[in-house]
């Protein structure tokens, strides 16, 4: 016997056919009948992720709290591990208090030191908490 790699059995090459002997109008039409089965396995495995996307971002959605700010309001930073502030893991995690300039859209803010000096860049809110005095 001759040793056959899994994918040969699967899809029939030249001498697979040979050896079992099919008429070339039966392989003709199996192949046909694959490739008809194709389409359909590409969309249920298509309608098979969708689904499972949806249950995975509504399993993460039920944890997450909207952070809707206004302008006017006072915040807290976090301080990131990459950034200068960072001071090692017995340091505090938020900064200072800043108050919100601008809400930008996707959620993003525009925040000023409580002296009034504004920040150029846009933070996530995500990054921010509320401060409440």
């Amino acid at each position: 016997m001759e040793a056959v790699i899994p994918t040969e059995v699967k899809i029939p090459l030249l001498r697979i056919i040979q050896e079992a002997k099919l008429s070339n109008v039966n392989w003709v039409c199996h192949q046909i009948e694959h490739l008809a089965l194709i389409d359909e396995k590409r969309m249920t495995d298509i309608c098979h992720g969708q689904l499972y996307y949806q249950r995975m971002s509504c399993a993460f959605n039920k944890r997450v709290r909207p952070r809707m700010f206004e302008v006017g309001q006072l915040a807290l930073k976090h301080i990131f591990p990459h950034q200068d502030e960072y001071k090692g893991k017995f340091a505090p995690n938020w900064q200072g208090q800043y108050m919100v300039l601008k809400v930008l859209f996707g959620d993003a803010l525009i925040l000023s030191e409580m002296d009034g000096q504004e920040w150029l860049k846009p933070i996530k809110s995500d990054a921010v908490k509320r401060y409440y005095l």
